[in-house]
């Protein structure tokens, strides 16, 4: 598979670096968006206002968001041009105050950050389903997997029973660019035990920023690759509601 434009894998991650310095059990994604007004929810937010540093430009979108070959699947262009700007991932000073290395997700406010050394973070726009909005706390990020199977619980595939084809009894939704779980998924963990509670990607790049009908939070493609490659096993995660 090649690409019109080639855009090697390597290339893609050491620019971004530059110029920004499996199987779920209850995670999936569907094309119903439910704006935040729709949807009954309470949190407190701890986060202070955020700043940025200089916004990415262009030739830096272009790159950051334009299409990837990976494990064998063509990722498309993401039309950043459609997309809020704040959801772009950017560098941008720590508005956390957590310790460098932690992933930080603000429900609230749809971002997650990835706290940096010298009081910055990496911070991504976030779409959170409704699954998303049932966990905080602290955790870790037990594995991570590319490309990952989804597995509906049984909850869900009673509700929905065209998913029985991806029971978790029939092994899954096989990987792929329809996959609810995108490219990338990230297991949280919390006192040695699964939360159900996932980063993962995103083939609908129209959720980022909002409130969804089903799911945790979802990065686009491109940056969950991104967020992947930037963090290890064990990595520590705090999610506020």
């Amino acid at each position: 598979m090649s690409l019109d434009n080639p855009l090697s894998r390597r290339s893609f991650l050491s620019f971004s670096a530059l110029t920004a310095a499996s199987a779920l059990a209850g995670c999936a994604s569907t094309s119903n968006t439910v704006e935040n007004g729709g949807m009954s929810i309470s949190y407190r937010s701890p986060f202070r206002a955020f700043q940025t540093t200089s916004a990415p430009g262009e030739a830096e979108l272009a790159v950051m968001y334009g299409p990837i070959e990976d494990g064998g699947f063509l990722i498309p262009a993401v039309p950043y041009q459609q997309i809020d700007p704040r959801y772009y991932r950017q560098q941008v000073v720590d508005p956390t105050g957590q310790p460098p290395g932690t992933i930080v997700v603000d429900t609230p406010s749809r971002f997650l950050y990835l706290v940096q050394p010298g009081g910055m973070a990496m911070r991504y726009g976030v779409g959170i389903g409704r699954e998303g909005f049932a966990w905080s706390g602290n955790g870790v990020i037990q594995w991570k997997q590319k490309w990952p199977r989804w597995k509906p619980p049984n909850e869900m595939v009673a509700r929905q029973p065209e998913l029985a084809k991806y029971s978790i009894d029939r092994g899954g939704m096989e990987p792929g660019l329809l996959n609810p779980l995108g490219a990338r998924a990230l297991y949280i963990f919390s006192n040695n035990e699964d939360t159900l509670y996932r980063l993962h990607g995103n083939p609908e790049w129209r959720s980022i920023g909002k409130a969804v009908s089903s799911g945790c939070v979802r990065l686009l493609n491109q940056d969950i690759i991104d967020l992947y490659d930037r963090v290890p096993n064990k990595t520590p995660i705090v999610v506020w509601q």
